[in-house]
């Protein structure tokens, strides 16, 4: 096991890992900006290093500066959570080639995961179901409306080169995607450097299925279970839940069996989650994309598993074996809830310093948290102030826990969404588990 590790992130995932590494005896180096001096994971941390001012292009995506602190302290490798620079291959080769181990997969899955027209094309070729699209870049707004000719209206368009609900929009006829091509391939161009897009079918009623997959050290890939993330604003997700009450299990072994061949199509190392799109209608799934890291919801697979999936990140980039049972069958339910900075009605942005902050606690509730009392949430990263997790015998039994919870946590400076949750855990339609995402949009 290595026995040093630099974690070039922030907030609650930076928390997260700091916490597995102490446990494990694994001495912990954070790095931060000067916006986040003094918080919690900064103090939490052995040790810690200032690499920049707040603007992330000087801070935690500042590769030079991030290298430097590895060096200076000593650290065998480097873990890059989520967000940031924990998808970026050249990144990703840097920490290698200057001697370090990289907590994820290589470059090169990287790289062949991050173009969407690229990872859609592997898939296909891999026997993994792909929506009906476009196979190259629709270069021009004509070969946008061809494309969409054959595949069908409603199209999404979808940037190429993006990720986490970014850089897509929906096209009901031609007017529409005449005007929403120029939109996102400005869009893209402007947060990604590539205008790159592509035309996929849009399903108007969709549920978002992903799988944990590991890639493990000596080759083998597996897949542990699925998540549900159809509670989502804007394409992001606000609430995920496993097992998904959606998946029988003659369906489970086809998400799962799909999962495998995408990560070995690439030769996947280190944890990783196939996003899927499934169409409750029919029983039919398609691929959507694949995060080459770990997710922001991985605690409910923890929970259902009975595993810590940092410190099997942390085995595999070893070169060990997991130290879990991967054939034991889930057991329970979980749901995560994303308590973000923002208004519960619009989920605008919300910053400003923590007056009161009071976590819940019990038999059955986690919280992973990156804020604390007297600390800031500034307008420079992501709303996501903590994650709110509960575990129950069964979905009901983890929504009575989840609606105690929401009551119980206690936070005044910032706007915060969990009156939202407290609103979703007496929705009828999410109450039911048969709900897909537009759920929020219905409620709002």
């Amino acid at each position: 096991m290595i026995e040093s590790l630099l974690v070039a992130n922030r907030g609650e995932i930076a928390r997260r890992i700091i916490r597995t590494a102490k446990r494990l005896g694994i001495r912990s180096i954070a790095v931060y900006s000067e916006a986040d001096a003094g918080m919690p994971f900064v103090v939490e941390a052995d040790e810690s290093v200032c690499v920049g001012p707040a603007n992330p292009a000087e801070s935690y995506r500042n590769t030079e500066a991030i290298l430097a602190a590895a060096k200076s302290t000593g650290a065998q490798a480097i873990h890059p959570g989520y967000g940031f620079l924990s998808e970026n291959a050249d990144f990703a080769r840097t920490v290698e080639t200057n001697g370090l181990v990289w907590i994820g997969p290589g470059a090169e899955a990287i790289t062949a995961m991050g173009d969407k027209i690229n990872a859609r094309n592997l898939m296909a070729e891999a026997g993994v179901p792909v929506a009906p699209g476009t196979h190259d870049p629709a270069e021009s707004v004509e070969a946008a409306i061809e494309a969409a000719k054959t595949i069908g209206y409603p199209v999404m368009v979808k940037a190429a080169a993006g990720g986490g609900g970014m850089g897509m929009a929906v096209a009901d006829d031609e007017t529409a995607l005449r005007k929403e091509y120029d939109k996102v391939t400005a869009f893209a161009e402007r947060m990604f450097g590539d205008g790159s897009v592509l035309i996929e079918r849009y399903f108007p009623r969709v549920r978002h299925v992903e799988v944990q997959i590991l890639g493990l050290a000596d080759g083998r890939v597996i897949a542990l279970s699925e998540r549900e993330c159809s509670v989502q604003r804007r394409n992001q997700k606000l609430v995920e839940e496993a097992p998904s009450p959606a998946v029988s299990p003659e369906l489970r072994a086809r998400f799962l069996a799909a999962a495998v061949k995408a990560g070995e199509a690439v030769g996947y190392r280190n944890a990783g989650t196939v996003e899927c799109l499934l169409d409750p209608a029919t029983g039919e799934f398609f691929f959507l994309e694949m995060n080459t890291r770990l997710q922001v919801e991985h605690p409910i697979t923890e929970l259902i598993h009975g595993t810590d999936l940092v410190e099997q990140q942390l085995r595999i980039a070893s070169g060990l074996e997991p130290n879990f049972d991967v054939e034991r069958p889930t057991s329970g339910h979980a749901i995560e809830f994303r308590v973000n900075a923002e208004d519960p009605k619009r989920f605008f942005p919300g910053p400003g310093k923590i007056t009161t902050w009071m976590e819940p606690a019990g038999d059955g509730v986690r919280v992973d948290s990156g804020y604390g009392p007297d600390t800031t949430v500034t307008q420079f990263y992501d709303s996501l102030m903590a994650k709110l997790i509960v575990f129950g015998v069964d979905r009901a039994a983890a929504i009575a826990k989840a609606r105690a919870a929401v009551a119980g946590f206690q936070v005044a400076g910032p706007k915060n969404n969990l009156p939202f949750f407290a609103e979703l855990l007496e929705n009828d339609e999410f109450l039911s588990g048969d709900y897909d995402t537009g759920i929020v949009a219905r409620m709002r």
